[in-house]
């Protein structure tokens, strides 16, 4: 049986952790180390750890994952740089957050842009896309629908964007000094509740609109809160954000005890939203590895399972990062080519193989 495992705290405050604490922290390193073995151009399988082949899960760091990838290169830095276009495209991407909306916006529309946004033109291919019967919202986050009058969800949320844009939150934000301010500025319009207002801060932190530290500022979802209740069996009155804190700053001792070298992100140290999102992934993780820990939310299995994609995805970060990377080329048949074959990253950008 593991030896309880305490962590003292400033002000004589106590952690006392469960088992799922040390999984946290082995997750964390797994699910990086099989990122980092596709994008240095393994085959699968890219671990032996069952759970992880058989069920999927996001990836440690939250800018690595595909539909992340896809709003940082294709959405926020492709198109016109203007602050109002970059906020239009961000914001009305992630309120969907699903790329193939995106994509059909593009294909019938055009250009995406807030100059030529006709509401009627773009409710038009939304309702197109859901008479044919496809799914227009990611299953990701629960969109719950603004009171703009309309009975249906994907007009009254086009009605937000335009009522954001019109309220000048563009102006409003270039006048914030913090992520905080951020994150409050975006919890103020109709439907963006905690957890979703702190996904679009981070979201619109990735551009140049702004540029704050995401050490600075965390708000807990509800898969995170339900991480932390199985980690912890007391938080010694910590509320979700100070414990995430805690988790953040004490990430390299954990892995340094636990006997692991974990990857960072070329770099990059795992920030309070990556800390965040792995608590989200590890109380799904639990459901298998310990059904005797009880969460939150009472779930007891992973539904979605893992399924290789055949098709390259890219790996591009916001410029202002600094990342840089070198990574095997690939031959015409897509296998690894030699050392000599490597090449410097663009702007943040590394070839991935799934």
């Amino acid at each position: 049986m593991r030896t309880p495992y305490e962590i003292q705290l400033r002000n004589g405050r106590v952690l006392r952790t469960t088992p799922v604490f040390d999984t946290y922290w082995r997750f964390a390193s797994e699910r990086q180390e099989m990122f980092m073995r596709r994008v240095l151009g393994s085959t699968p399988p890219w671990t032996e750890d069952p759970i992880l082949s058989a069920h999927r899960f996001t990836n440690t760091y939250r800018a690595s994952d595909r539909v992340s990838q896809y709003l940082i290169r294709h959405v926020i830095y492709e198109g016109s740089q203007k602050p109002e276009e970059v906020f239009f495209r961000t914001i009305l991407f992630k309120i969907f957050n699903r790329i193939d909306t995106w994509e059909a916006l593009r294909a019938q529309l055009g250009t995406v842009s807030w100059r030529e946004f006709t509401f009627d033109a773009y409710a038009k291919v939304l309702d197109r896309l859901i008479g044919d019967g496809q799914r227009i919202y990611s299953a990701a986050y629960i969109m719950p629908s603004p009171a703009f009058g309309s009975p249906r969800k994907h007009r009254n949320h086009l009605r937000l964007v335009e009522h954001m844009m019109a309220d000048g939150a563009t102006r409003k934000l270039a006048k914030a000094t913090s992520l905080r301010a951020v994150f409050e500025l975006l919890r103020g319009y109709p439907s963006l509740g905690d957890f979703l207002a702190f996904q679009f801060a981070i979201d619109v932190n990735y551009s140049e609109l702004i540029d704050f530290s995401e050490m600075e500022f965390v708000v807990a979802g509800p898969g995170a809160r339900d991480g932390i209740r199985k980690c912890f069996k007391h938080t010694s009155e910590l509320t979700e954000a100070e414990v995430i804190q805690v988790m953040a700053e004490r990430a390299d001792a954990e892995f340094e005890r636990l006997g692991m070298r974990f990857q960072s992100l070329w770099g990059r140290s795992l920030q309070l939203i990556d800390c965040q999102n792995v608590f989200c992934e590890v109380s799904k993780y639990a459901r298998v590895a310990h059904p005797d820990v009880e969460g939150e939310s009472g779930r007891t299995r992973i539904k979605q399972k893992f399924t290789p994609r055949p098709a390259p995805i890219p790996q591009w970060y916001p410029p202002k990062w600094g990342i840089t990377v070198d990574v095997p080329a690939t031959t015409p048949n897509g296998e690894a080519g030699s050392a000599s074959q490597r090449r410097p990253a663009h702007a943040g950008e590394v070839a991935a193989r799934p």
